[in-house]
């Protein structure tokens, strides 16, 4: 499902915006800086600064997340269930990565998200026409104040 084009995206942008419903039923959206792809079905991020997305996953583990490059604008949606991981060989793998990686803050747990379904996100300016190039330089302008 997530193959080595995918996985090369996620992990390039790193953030991702993480979607919950908490126990009132509303929804939840929360940024992560930490998304990786650990395998071909699964995601994972580290919960660094996170209650109400665990609070969340604690009575309904359902959830999606979004990867998108904010200058192409396009990227992956994935939906599945969440496994919050506090301890044993995953969760020790997972942090040694991390640390690998040079995350620096503290860890509380590891979130690993067995994905179900995915799904490519594309603006609507690409229906139009507008090539990736076109569309990379007019947002890269854009946030430059060009």
């Amino acid at each position: 499902m997530i193959d080595h084009t995918i996985k090369e995206f996620v992990e390039k942008q790193k953030l991702g915006y993480v979607a919950t419903v908490s126990d009132e039923h509303l929804p939840n959206l929360s940024p992560k800086g930490t998304i990786i792809v650990w395998d071909s079905k699964t995601l994972a991020f580290a919960n660094i600064r996170s209650p109400n997305t665990i609070k969340n996953l604690a009575s309904n583990p359902n959830l999606e997340v979004n990867v998108v490059d904010p200058l192409i604008r396009k990227g992956f949606r994935f939906g599945g269930k969440a496994r919050v991981l506090q301890s044993g060989p995953i969760f020790d793998r997972a942090l040694a990565r991390y640390k690998k990686d040079g995350i620096k803050s503290k860890i509380d747990s590891i979130v690993m998200i067995d994905v179900s379904s995915m799904s490519e996100i594309t603006s609507p300016l690409y229906d139009l026409g507008f090539t990736e190039v076109e569309i990379r330089s007019k947002w890269r302008d854009y946030l430059l104040g060009t």
